[in-house]
């Protein structure tokens, strides 16, 4: 049985709170006779994950972006930005207004965790309902060993909630919107160590890594642990520089999994470990070990005296085919899905790599690879095999020469020409299409100096280039909002538009029970 879609016997009750099963029993009480079946067999059904490269629809009005950001001093901030067109646009061939304003407000900020914010992970919101709201639920991972669970609506407060609140934001620096559906739901403690990645590949699970060599599978309707994948802990050998594992112990936990859009491959990294795994999700088993070659890691900077370890991989495509890439301190492998080395990403620019995921073009199957920077940029790659950059003839006497294609730079974001030198420690991309199916994103990032940024990414900005045309600047920084804490990472969504005539739930997950159960099973 597919341990992400179907539960075993390995089920817990570490969540800290029991209001949403007493709110679901309630539920299922007053529901009236046959109701419950039929809404059983309706959510039965299989429904394909939405991508988060899907276009968000907007029409001529405002966009409001709700944006989640953890920090290392522990606190959780809630940000709305709401971006206005200040230009008036005609029904024409003009894509989006040329010039746009951006209000920001406080919608939460929690004191979430004992110690550092390391990780964040947002579910695709609820289903549309005739009679609710929808909901995106929020996972939170620290150094405290716990996960935090977040409830969050999906639409902007209210008209009536932001009048009865602006006497509250005249008196405060900051304008203040509290949504009063933003709430904390409850922890999970499945976990031992560090929490070092979360993810929804789905709506109803929640996976979670950590330093405990451990991949918890979460059911989200119950908080039910499903399945535990054990990640052998690596054998010592030497100390390796950057390692910083106590004395006389060896480097243990997963730094990162990325599951394939299927449900069915999962690829894990861990610490002290050169090599890859990957994961049948249908079994539950480990499928095989990959090795990373003495060759391709000489050519990414992990020489002898360094961990050798991969710190990032995500899942993502070029030219119509499923690839992913695997990063490492300084450099980026690209395999494919044979899970040979098709490139490295970096070539010659020598600095270290925080985040980096895959960007739809639009044009066809065009991607690029954003990947953001210690300089404070965040540099976008092609990987597509056509336009790759052979490798440099071998020296004499060179003990590696190099033997991997390089990536082509197509553009930057961001950097000193910016204004930016801070890290950019991450950062989240929100594609938009208006009516005409034009399209444009927006970036939002964090930098290690407390500053969230929202930048602007048009059609022309992330193309691919032709020819020998060098990198350029693109993108436009639409506003700069000032968190006071040093962040670490970040999530945003854009929020859908509040459905006239409809009443809020306190909980609509509790009713999706197991709808997307059988996605990979029917894929």
């Amino acid at each position: 049985m597919n341990p992400i879609t179907a539960p075993n016997s390995q089920q817990s009750s570490t969540f800290l709170t029991h209001t949403q099963s007493v709110m679901a029993k309630r539920k299922r009480d007053n529901a009236p006779v046959g109701e419950t079946g039929e809404k059983t067999k309706l959510t039965k059904k299989a429904k394909a994950p939405p991508s988060r490269n899907t276009p968000f629809k907007v029409g001529d009005g405002p966009v409001t972006i709700q944006i989640v950001a953890g920090s290392y001093d522990r606190v959780l901030h809630g940000i709305t930005a709401t971006i206005r067109p200040t230009t008036s646009t005609k029904k024409s061939k003009l894509a989006f207004p040329s010039s746009q304003d951006v209000d920001f407000a406080d919608t939460f900020l929690f004191n979430a965790h004992a110690s550092s914010i390391r990780c964040l992970a947002l579910s695709p919101p609820s289903e549309p309902n005739s009679t609710q709201t929808q909901k995106v639920l929020l996972a939170t991972g620290a150094t405290d060993e716990r996960v935090n669970v977040y409830s969050l609506s999906a639409h902007p407060p209210s008209s009536r909630s932001a009048n009865d609140q602006k006497l509250l934001s005249s008196l405060t620096p900051r304008p203040i919107l509290e949504n009063h559906k933003n709430r904390e739901v409850g922890a999970l403690l499945h976990h031992t160590g560090n929490i070092t990645r979360l993810a929804f590949p789905n709506r109803s699970k929640l996976l979670s890594a950590s330093e405990d060599s451990t991949v918890a599978v979460t059911r989200s309707r119950d908080w039910a642990l499903l399945h535990t994948f054990k990640c052998p802990v690596a054998k010592l050998q030497g100390r390796p520089s950057g390692d910083t594992a106590a004395h006389g112990a060896a480097p243990a936990g997963v730094n990162d999994f990325a599951v394939h859009p299927s449900n069915k491959i999962m690829i894990s990294v861990s610490k002290g470990e050169r090599c890859m795994r990957l994961w049948n999700l249908e079994t539950g088993k480990k499928s095989r070990v990959l090795n990373f070659g003495r060759d391709a890691l000489s050519e990414c900077g992990e020489g002898k005296h360094s961990t050798g370890e991969a710190r990032r991989i995500v899942w993502g495509s070029s030219g119509g085919e499923d690839e992913f890439a695997v990063g490492f301190d300084r450099d980026i492998l690209v395999f494919g899905m044979d899970c040979k080395p098709r490139c490295r990403v970096m070539g010659d620019i020598n600095t270290k790599i925080h985040e980096f995921s895959y960007i739809e073009t639009g044009a066809g199957d065009e991607t690029v690879l954003a990947v953001s920077t210690e300089d404070g940029r965040i540099l976008l790659f092609s990987t597509d095999k056509e336009g790759l950059t052979a490798p440099r003839p071998p020296k004499e006497n060179e003990k590696f020469p190099p033997t991997l294609s390089t990536a082509k730079l197509v553009a930057q974001l961001g950097g000193k020409e910016a204004g930016v030198v801070g890290r950019m420690k991450d950062f989240t991309v929100l594609p938009v299409e208006n009516e005409e199916g034009q399209r444009l994103w927006y970036v939002v990032t964090g930098s290690s100096d407390g500053k969230l940024r929202v930048w602007q990414l048009q059609g022309g900005d992330i193309r691919v280039p032709g020819g020998d045309e060098k990198s350029r600047q693109v993108g436009k920084l639409l506003a700069t909002y000032e968190t006071q804490n040093r962040v670490t990472c970040v999530e945003a969504f854009i929020m859908i538009p509040r459905p006239e005539g409809v009443e809020e739930s306190d909980y609509e997950f509790e009713d999706e029970s197991d709808d997307d159960d059988s996605d990979s099973d029917d894929e």
